[in-house]
């Protein structure tokens, strides 16, 4: 399976043609079987005209009118070029609310969807996002597909939920530590689930959509460090803030060896040595005791 993972340099434009173009240039040429974009690339297709005012509110709204045509340009092109693709994610208004939304479409056309599931401290303070529908897993002719959508991607337990062969990770940090943060948990996230992690995010900066104005980060594809894959579990990846694909070939029957147990560790069939291990005693070391003895 090849993959291709973007580091996508957000822009205004003209009309919706400009926008429409360059997602299927890059869509074209990304030469691979699946294309990952990143949290909040499809809020690109609103960046024609602002909103009212400029507000991280405002701009959520103003996304949302979008939404449907930015599904609906992706599975085109997937249908067209023969790929599955992950949209990059935007707001989309549902019946409990806003919420942020990536799409993964098949080559068929066929559409499903996973929302973010955590909303970053920002997101709480400044918009009306809510988490989404619940976590899932896509069979598809890939494999079993998990998607965790940035801040998600941090917390384990989201992961192991999925138990995915490959877990896509959209992305969208303003600043460097932000982007090895979620650099660090797709690394993570692919030792302990042995499966491949597909990080991709925005650079950039945006003049006048405070919501968006400034992007740092850098692709990158990772895989567990073990057997069948390289060393430091590193199978692509992009310079910080270099706009492009980050493209590798994932050794199926490799990863379905680690899965299996038969790596130099088995960490997803270990887990339920864990159960019941999750809570740390605390034992005092070298403080004094009220009565002045060593406790």
């Amino acid at each position: 399976m090849r993959v291709a993972s973007a580091t996508w340099p957000l822009e205004w434009h003209p009309d919706w043609r400009s926008y429409a173009r360059k997602v299927e240039d890059w869509i074209a040429g990304c030469k691979a079987d699946l294309a990952v974009f990143p949290e909040y690339a499809g809020m690109e297709g609103c960046l024609i005209a602002p909103p009212p005012r400029d507000t991280p509110q405002d701009w959520v709204d103003h996304a949302t009118a979008v939404a449907d045509r930015v599904r609906d340009l992706h599975a085109g092109l997937a249908h067209r070029h023969g790929r599955h693709i992950l949209t990059g994610s935007l707001p989309v208004e549902t019946d409990a609310g806003v919420v942020n939304r990536a799409w993964l479409i098949a080559p068929d056309g066929s559409v499903a969807w996973q929302d973010k599931q955590i909303p970053t401290p920002y997101e709480r303070a400044h918009t009306a996002l809510i988490p989404g529908d619940p976590l899932r897993v896509f069979d598809t002719a890939l494999g079993r597909i998990g998607v965790l959508i940035c801040h998600d991607a941090e917390f384990p337990l989201l992961a192991r939920a999925q138990d995915c062969e490959v877990l896509l990770i959209p992305a969208c940090t303003d600043a460097p530590h932000g982007a090895a943060r979620v650099r660090n948990a797709a690394r993570a996230r692919a030792l302990e689930g042995a499966c491949v992690t597909v990080l991709s995010q925005t650079v950039g900066d945006v003049a006048g959509c405070c919501f968006l104005d400034t992007n740092r980060s850098g692709a990158g594809i990772f895989a567990p460090p073990d057997r069948g894959f390289p060393d430091y579990g590193i199978l692509a990846e992009l310079s910080p803030d270099e706009p492009g694909w980050a493209r590798a070939n994932v050794d199926q029957e490799a990863l379905a060896r680690l899965r299996e147990g038969r790596g130099e560790v088995a960490i997803p069939l270990d887990w339920p040595m864990s159960e019941g291990r999750e809570t740390a005693a605390t034992v005092p070391l070298g403080i004094t005791s009220a009565s002045g003895a060593a406790p």
